[in-house]
């Protein structure tokens, strides 16, 4: 094979070694390329995607109440920050910052973005980190008051343990004064599968490119084609499950091996957990935070959890 086709080679580690395990499974990081990024923030307009909405409601309706919670001269970091766009309704609120600090895998998305924020906060500095925060991102010292900031729910996106490991590591960052993370609330079955299967086929666009990334970045051979995306709603452990499903008995190539999948067969591609109140505070007990303040929707569809350290 061609050495110039593999863009990506830790992408395809974790495509050798995903695919290789039974069931098959993939990181949902490796969604986020520039096309991901753009159908996700098409998603997040979807009539059938609640989350962001209602968040975003949640945040305009309490942005005063939150900033309350941000010492004067704190920097905020704001974990896969994508296109920054709710992050503006609490910038609107907080005029003592010391810095904003973006942190997004998508280092074209992130560019555009940061460039985007200096330009309507020019008093604002802007330090935009190219990082995976599901991995511990090192943060000087630098002797001022830090806030975390985590919206979108997408903590809900990571197992039990790595929720936790998340939250541990945001707890040991120096300075750090509290959290504020966006949860999904279990609700209905049918509002749940139809936010992760809209009627647009954006959902599905989304899932699929996972396979199309992985042709162009590290050489495979998938055919889109012959997949489908499948959302699923596991009750028994209150989460959203995104899938790729086999649609006939096929091989792919991926790298120097040979990933054989039956029909029916799927790639486990994403998990969304749900929470309640209760269900998230005890989780974040378990890495050190107190639930300070809950705000959520009149139909408590949404919550937006504020930690401070125990």
């Amino acid at each position: 094979m061609d050495a110039l086709v593999i863009r990506n080679p830790e992408l395809l580690a974790d495509a050798l070694r995903g695919l290789s395990q039974s069931p098959k499974r993939m990181e949902p990081k490796w969604f986020y390329d520039a096309e991901g990024s753009a159908l996700f923030e098409r998603i997040t307009e979807l009539p059938e995607y609640y989350p962001t909405r209602t968040e975003t409601a949640i945040l305009t309706a309490g942005a005063d109440r939150l900033a309350a919670h941000v010492p004067e001269g704190a920097e905020l970091v704001e974990l896969g920050s994508g296109a920054s766009v709710k992050t503006r309704l609490l910038l609107d609120r907080l005029t003592g910052l010391s810095a904003y600090v973006p942190v997004d895998i998508s280092a074209s998305f992130l560019k555009e973005t940061a460039r985007a924020l200096a330009r309507d906060y020019p008093d604002l500095p802007i330090h935009p980190v190219v990082a995976d925060f599901t991995k511990p991102l090192r943060l000087a010292d630098e002797g001022h008051p830090r806030v975390g900031f985590f919206p979108g729910s997408t903590l809900g996106n990571l197992d039990p343990e790595g929720a936790r490991a998340l939250m541990r590591g945001v707890r040991d960052w120096p300075g750090i004064r509290g959290f504020i993370v966006g949860i999904d609330l279990i609700k209905d079955e049918d509002t749940l599968v139809r936010a992760y299967d809209d009627a647009a086929g954006v959902t599905a666009a989304f899932n699929l490119n996972l396979l199309h990334r992985m042709n162009r970045e590290i050489g495979a051979d998938f055919d889109p084609d012959r997949f489908a995306h499948r959302a699923i709603w596991n009750a028994g452990k209150a989460r959203i499950e995104m899938h790729l499903e086999s649609l006939k008995d096929q091989k792919v190539q991926i790298g120097p091996r040979t990933i054989r999948f039956e029909a029916g067969e799927t790639i486990h591609t994403e998990n969304s957990h749900k929470f309640s109140a209760t269900s998230f505070a005890e989780r974040a007990a378990e890495a050190g935070w107190r639930l300070a303040d809950f705000l959520t929707d009149a139909r408590q569809r949404f919550g937006v959890a504020v930690l401070e350290p125990a």
